[in-house]
């Protein structure tokens, strides 16, 4: 076993060998900067695995190996459908290891084993398949102009791209990234976020096994403050694509800018939910639960503001309420009737409880929850809480927690649920229940989000475009859209002899 490696047991008795060391070149290697990441089991508060982390140097040899590998002729001058049979290959991989990087990303993250491996894997391995199929369809197009001109495009990758993902869905992020990056034919370097680096790193394994040539793809993990500063003013990186905060969203932009790269920023929300008297009350109550309280609510699309018309809002409360009871059990991420595991980390954990005491303190109701569920004094548990008698103006109602923790409030007419559910600086998720098929289309089209599902949430797919308004971020990730991101088009005018 390599010293860039360690042997692990995950507490459901699978065991691996995990690599430590930064994937750079297709290789295992130490970091230059002498520092370390510690992942934290936050079921128990104990140590996994102690990674490597990138500082600066590091960041520059990954930057260097990835614009070495975009002007290598194994890489750039691969034939677009071979692209596409290396990542088809990755997927099959990504399929066969699917038990394993469940088990690292429950341990590692919190969430539950059957929502990383019945939900987070079939994601992951669906999109890196889906673009696998565009590779060789990013084509550019011919152009009619008059007879003496023949003008054409050529649809180019951007180059270098800096990744950085965030913790909540460690796998399915890389993957949302990976995947129309590679399809385009950029090169890589991507760094996981400090709380969960274990299964990005199996991912690297995963690469070099299905033949991706070295360089192409980089993996890192390493200190926010640190490490994404010289990603993101590198001066051979062409690219920045960043998921996470909109505090930090604002840094990328800033430091982006000195070089004018091209960015992609998925961000925060707060998004809204509606309810309509006429809605189908059973299924609107189902996934409004799932679209807040999966995932332990630390979802960054979660329909975290719930508002119901005034008619049928007693009913709602009293049935959402039930179902938190019944549903959303509380426990160990490995046992099968786990609805919610451990918040990802203490600061995160903090964070919502603080969040739930100013509720509590500005007049909220607690219909629900509200406390901490820790075993033994141990582990990052909160109960899910749901919060009523809630106004506007309440830290609950407009800043996003990122945790089980619901607000719902009732309203009267369409126009208020519309004007309420825009009362906000993000603009991310929405949805909205109605058996009104003209209502549905109608309000839709009013929502000022990236997204809206009609009677249902959470509803994504790899297809499909994601992205958000306002301060929730710039462009689209997935679908078509998503390879806009990670190509450019040049014009070729061609002069059929139209002389001067």
């Amino acid at each position: 076993m390599s010293k860039l490696s360690v042997s692990l047991k995950a507490p459901n008795g699978r065991q691996y060998v995990q690599p430590t060391g930064l994937f750079i070149n297709n290789e295992f290697v130490t970091a230059k900067s002498n520092k370390t990441i510690t992942s934290i089991d936050p079921a128990t508060e104990t140590e996994i695995a102690t990674v490597q982390a990138a500082g600066s140097e590091d960041v520059n040899l990954a930057v260097q190996a990835a614009h070495k590998a975009l002007k290598d002729p194994s890489w750039k001058l691969l034939p677009a459908t071979d692209r596409g049979i290396l990542m088809t290959r990755l997927a099959d991989l990504l399929e066969k290891n699917k038990e394993l990087l469940a088990t690292i990303d429950a341990w590692d993250n919190g969430k539950t084993y059957s929502e990383a491996l019945n939900t987070d894997l079939p994601e992951a391995i669906t999109t890196i398949r889906y673009y696998a199929g565009w590779a060789d369809k990013t084509y550019g197009q011919t152009i009619n102009t008059d007879h003496k001109k023949f003008a054409y495009t050529i649809r180019h990758p951007i180059g270098v791209v800096a990744q950085i993902i965030p913790w909540n869905y460690p796998l399915s992020m890389a993957t949302w990234k990976l995947g129309p990056a590679l399809a385009c034919g950029n090169t890589v370097v991507i760094k996981a976020a400090e709380q969960t680096p274990l299964s990005i790193l199996i991912l690297g394994q995963l690469i070099k096994e299905a033949g991706f040539p070295p360089g192409v793809v980089n993996i890192i993990n390493g200190y926010g403050a640190e490490a994404g500063p010289a990603m993101v003013e590198h001066p051979l990186v062409d690219k920045v694509a960043f998921t996470g905060s909109t505090a930090t969203a604002r840094q990328i932009m800033k430091m982006a800018s000195a070089t004018l790269k091209n960015i992609t920023l998925e961000t925060g929300g707060k998004s809204p939910l509606i309810v309509f008297k006429d809605a189908d009350m059973e299924q609107a109550v189902k996934w409004s639960h799932l679209g807040i309280m999966s995932n332990q609510g630390q979802i960054c699309t979660a329909t975290s503001r719930i508002l119901v018309e005034d008619g049928v809002y007693d009913e709602f409360v009293k049935k959402f309420v039930e179902t938190v009871k019944d549903v959303s059990k509380v426990g160990d991420q490995w046992e099968d009737s786990t609805y919610q595991g451990p918040q990802v980390s203490r600061q995160q954990y903090d964070r919502i409880l603080q969040y739930i005491d100013s509720g509590k303190s500005e007049g909220a109701q607690v219909a629900t929850g509200g406390e901490t569920l820790q075993k033994d004094g141990k582990g990052f548990y909160i109960s899910p809480t749901v919060f009523t008698e809630v106004k506007d103006s309440m830290k609950i109602y407009r800043e996003e927690i990122f945790g089980p923790v619901v607000v719902i409030s009732k309203f009267s007419s369409e126009d208020e649920a519309i004007r309420r559910a825009n009362d906000t600086t993000y603009g991310l998720g929405s949805a909205l229940f109605t058996q009104n098929l003209e209502r549905a289309h109608r309000v839709a089209a009013e929502i000022e989000a990236g997204m809206v599902w009609i009677n249902s949430s959470q509803d994504c797919d790899p297809r499909v475009p994601f992205g958000g308004v306002k301060m929730s971020g710039i462009g689209r990730e997935l679908g078509e859209a998503g390879l806009e991101a990670y190509s450019q088009i040049k014009a070729v005018h061609v002069n059929m002899g139209n002389k001067l």
